[in-house]
């Protein structure tokens, strides 16, 4: 049974806005636009073959946390991730009242 979480630390520019990001060994997405890369299958693995854009979809707080939900704008895969210290407030605040609305 292979583990479902691996740490892997690199880091990346952001497809989306080409933001320099450092990665931590926990880093999903760009801080300052949010938007991911579909590169999962399990969390860390680079397993995944789509490689498509995860978009910053809607936001939700569970207690003290804070979770994105990323949809694959290239196969439709909803993924959801934990919002990180240094993301962008404001940007989380933009896509939480776009997904308010309706």
């Amino acid at each position: 049974m292979s583990k479902k979480f691996q740490r892997t630390k690199e880091d990346f520019t952001c497809e989306k806005c080409n933001t320099k990001v450092t990665g931590t060994g926990y880093t999903n997405h760009c801080p300052h636009c949010l938007w991911s890369k579909h590169v999962d299958i399990n969390p860390g693995d680079r397993n995944n073959n789509c490689q498509g854009a995860l978009q910053p979809t809607a936001i939700e707080t569970k207690g003290e946390e804070t979770i994105i939900t990323h949809t694959c704008t290239k196969c439709g895969t909803i993924k959801k991730n934990k919002a990180a210290e240094n993301d962008n407030f404001e940007e989380i605040i933009a896509i939480s009242q776009n997904n308010s609305h309706g």
